[in-house]
């Protein structure tokens, strides 16, 4: 799952990307994030990643464009990514208060649903009309906008204290130490990455699935990506609602254990109307996993205080981002061993059981977030001492 606390696998329909930089400097990245503004990350990397697009098409246009060239461009745009999440992650509790993390989670889920659905749908034309090049050059102006609008975010920020020397070793342990210790956290991040490996295993041989065995064109595939889309926004409208209903605790294993099994639809499907019956199942798989990100994101950002906000997503981040290339290796192999079709029901049964963790945990029956001010001491009924 991505864009979120830990979440990099996509479950609302877009491809799932894998970035080097998210292991490169995940956890430092954590560190570093949590000594300064985070508004000031926000601005920074997105003005840095509209620099760097840029330069690929004016490469173009002078005939000094490489493959070289582009695989730099990707790396660096990779590494600022991860800075700009881990940076945004840990600013909304500042910028809605604690009381109101869950609405704000569900909002952002919203947002990033919209445009999943509809940027493919803008980018495609585009490129037909004006080329990749010139099409890029609009995502430079578009990521610079975007850092004039968080520069617009009035409400004060505290700098953060230096707590002594900072060594970036320590500071990396302390965050690791956080998550690790408690038993909700640690579910959180275990069930994050059993779920981001089996989804990556799922989606490898999806797109074979939907090409060879239901005879689908690039259009029908779209389709099904978008139904997908449309999950993920409904998820994101109803995320608070259901929080609330089911309980925050509850829907983080609930969601997953309720709407993973429905993606056996898909590998039971044959050309003709039952396609329609899979992509409910897809559909379902994202209303599920965008139900579920919200509520833990708000659990973790909730739990966590100001200062560790950074690395506690940098951790889960870390953590999730490391099953997503062993996802599609295994993927692969399974594609060429058993087949697409039976590569389907092994990713459907692994994210499945990636419920597990989280049930056997102290989630189970915690229905509201814990107490916790951010800066004092935060207080979880898993067995942990609070958190200064």
């Amino acid at each position: 799952m991505t864009g979120g606390v830990g979440r990099d696998a996509r479950i609302d329909g877009s491809p799932v990307r894998f970035s080097p930089g998210s292991l490169l400097v995940g956890l430092p990245a954590g560190a570093w994030v949590d000594r300064v503004r985070k508004r000031s990350v926000m601005i920074g990397t997105d003005l840095a990643r509209a620099l760097i697009l840029l330069t690929i098409p004016v490469a173009w246009w002078t005939d000094l464009l490489t493959i070289r060239w582009l695989c730099a461009v990707a790396l660096a745009h990779g590494v600022l990514t991860v800075f700009f999440d881990v940076a945004h992650v840990s600013y909304l509790p500042h910028l809605v208060g604690r009381d109101h993390l869950v609405e704000g989670n569900a909002k952002l889920s919203a947002i990033r649903s919209v445009t999943s659905i509809s940027g493919p749908g803008v980018a495609g034309p585009m490129i037909g009309w004006i080329g990749a090049p010139a099409t890029l050059l609009v995502s430079s102006v578009g990521m610079a906008w975007s850092g004039l609008l968080a520069s617009g975010i009035r409400k004060p920020e505290r700098k953060p204290e230096p707590s002594g020397r900072p060594r970036l070793g320590r500071e990396i342990k302390e965050g690791l130490t956080f998550v690790l210790r408690y038993p909700a956290l640690r579910a959180i991040v275990l069930g994050d990455a059993v779920f981001n490996l089996f989804l990556v295993m799922y989606q490898t041989m999806l797109l074979v699935f939907l090409e060879r065995e239901l005879g689908l064109g690039s259009f029908g595939i779209g389709l099904v990506f978008s139904g997908m889309g449309c999950g993920a926004l409904t998820g994101a409208l109803l995320a608070t609602r259901v929080s609330k209903w089911v309980g925050q605790g509850p829907v983080i294993w609930l969601a997953p254990l309720l709407t993973s099994p429905l993606t056996v639809l898909m590998p039971m499907a044959r050309p003709g109307w039952s396609v329609f019956v899979a992509v409910f199942g897809l559909a379902a798989l994202s209303l599920g996993g965008v139900v579920r990100f919200v509520a833990q994101a708000g659990f973790q950002q909730a739990l966590t205080p100001d200062r560790l906000l950074g690395r506690m997503s940098a951790t889960a981040r870390f953590v999730s981002s490391g099953g997503i290339p062993l996802g599609g290796l295994l993927g692969g192999a399974s594609g060429s061993v058993f087949g697409a079709t039976a590569t389907l029901w092994i990713g459907a049964a692994g994210m499945t059981v990636s419920a597990v963790p989280t049930f056997l945990s102290p989630l189970r029956t915690m229905r509201a977030l814990p107490a916790g001010e951010g800066s004092g001491p935060v207080r979880v009924n898993d067995g942990t001492p609070p958190v200064e």
